[in-house]
């Protein structure tokens, strides 16, 4: 299977996640391509079916500035037939009023623009008030990573229980 993951960062953390993920995904037998939003056109998303998109929500739930700067033209793209996981780091201690904003901010327009989503997760490991990544049932559109709360294990320990789980989802 060939994924193609889609990343922002400022502060390295989702960089970090990004590599882990692709070098779990690489030793279980699919190929991936890993893109820094900041050096890649926003239209390569659409050369694949199955996409990973990561972002850490910045400020006070604010998109990373990468994200941010194609961000126009990110919601112009239509999604039809492609399926995507998101994934965010933030601070749910130091934020938790708006803790993951960044993935319900980028996983709206991909579902309006016709995109499946899937990898959402429940909110039970985590400890916030409010996120615009909780969809209608309350459960977070993607995998929320805790950086500064959490050890490097548990992060990845979350990681590959979701891939896991986004590798039975994703089509062909």
């Amino acid at each position: 299977m060939k994924i193609g993951i889609f990343f922002g960062s400022s502060t390295d953390n989702t960089t970090t996640a990004t590599e882990f993920m692709k070098e779990y995904l690489e030793m279980n037998d699919h190929e991936v391509e890993m893109h820094n939003i900041a050096d890649a056109d926003v239209d390569k998303i659409l050369e694949f079916d199955n996409i990973i998109i990561g972002c850490p929500t910045w400020h006070i739930g604010e998109l990373q500035e990468d994200w941010d700067s194609v961000f126009l033209d990110y919601e112009k793209l239509d999604f039809n037939g492609k399926t995507a996981a998101f994934f965010g780091c933030g601070d749910q201690i130091g934020y938790p009023a708006n803790f993951l904003d960044a993935i319900g901010m980028l996983a709206d327009p991909f579902m309006k623009k016709g995109g499946k989503l899937i990898g959402r997760i429940p909110r039970d490991n985590y400890q916030f008030e409010g996120s615009r990544a909780l969809d209608k049932d309350d459960k977070l559109m993607g995998l929320g990573l805790d950086y500064d709360n959490d050890d490097e294990q548990t992060c990845e320990d979350y990681m590959i229980e979701w891939l896991e789980d986004i590798l039975d989802e994703f089509p062909g």
